[in-house]
């Protein structure tokens, strides 16, 4: 997904020159196009995310589109703050990259965890906030938050699912549907697509009919989408590599309560509500915090007889 993010925004920055790349002291092979080709749209602000993040506030008031770029916690959590005070409160165009969403920096341990950061950022007011399923969504998002005034959240996983329908627009807050079906509706954000493609698949084999929504925006969110799919399927269930607590889970049940539209059966797959202790591989986690395909079948198969 990092690549082709730093591919759309080279091709953005060629006619944009508001256009302001700022990294943690990270990501250097993956950057060096960029740094080539836009010199003086390029800064490395050092290993100091907070003045990071002030920086690229500074710059945004003065009328750049900045985008300050790390891994994981780093540009998120440990800048929350200045997040907060600085870029969020006045509305600057800064665009907050995490790259390592979930459990992608698996082997790292609970540091590079990043499995809070959906519901933290998403509290922040007037914070767009992003989490692409797919490479095609990865471009058209990072178009669409380039356009988009305000502050934004952009978090990159090392894993991605299929593109999908790809003759569709781009709308940041409208979740896309991938496949229809008639039994459940799996609803997923970030990359762990790849796991709840697999799992329709195997529910399809178990004469279980199966949707699949790439909710790729948590904030906006349009309601319809969502109350629809609670109407025309029997069963909800929300997939994420982030805790359950205040992720899209939350997300997609305070959505419903608004709108008084009960799910008859509803289940939430993600951390559940613990810290991640173990390490090991983005696949290793998935399994062992039961997210990863078969688990969703079994815990779908489970929620649908129950």
């Amino acid at each position: 997904m990092r690549d082709r993010f730093i591919q759309t925004l080279c091709e953005l920055a060629a006619t944009d020159p508001r256009i302001m790349l700022i990294t943690g002291d990270l990501g250097f092979a993956v950057l060096d196009e960029y740094r080539r080709r836009f010199p003086r749209q390029f800064i490395n602000a050092g290993v100091a995310e907070q003045n990071m993040t002030l920086l690229a506030t500074g710059m945004a008031l003065e009328g750049h589109v900045v985008f300050t770029y790390s891994i994981g916690n780093f540009p998120t959590l440990r800048c929350l703050e200045m997040i907060r005070n600085d870029a969020a409160y006045h509305n600057a165009n800064v665009k907050v990259v995490s790259i390592g969403g979930g459990f992608s920096y698996g082997p790292l341990g609970i540091s590079h965890h990043a499995t809070e950061d959906l519901a933290i950022m998403r509290a922040l007011p007037g914070v767009t906030s992003v989490a692409p399923t797919s490479l095609w969504e990865v471009a058209e998002a990072t178009k669409a938050i380039t356009q988009t005034p305000g502050t934004c959240f952009f978090r990159l996983d090392k894993d991605l699912g299929p593109d999908g329908p790809s003759n569709e627009p781009f709308v940041l807050g409208k979740p896309r549907v991938l496949r229809r079906g008639r039994d459940v509706a799996l609803l997923v954000t970030g990359g762990i697509l790849s796991e709840v493609v697999k799992a329709a698949d195997q529910l399809e084999r178990d004469g279980v009919s199966a949707s699949i929504y790439a909710v790729h925006t948590l904030k906006p969110l349009d309601p319809e989408v969502i109350i629809t799919a609670s109407k025309t399927h029997g069963a909800l269930v929300t997939v994420e590599e982030h805790t359950v607590l205040g992720g899209l889970g939350s997300l997609v049940l305070e959505t419903l309560a608004d709108a008084a539209s009960f799910p008859r059966k509803f289940l939430r797959i993600g951390l559940d509500g613990h810290f991640s202790s173990a390490v090991g591989s983005q696949s290793f986690l998935r399994t062992l915090y039961r997210m990863d395909a078969a688990n969703i079948v079994s815990r779908t198969h489970k929620l649908l007889t129950s």
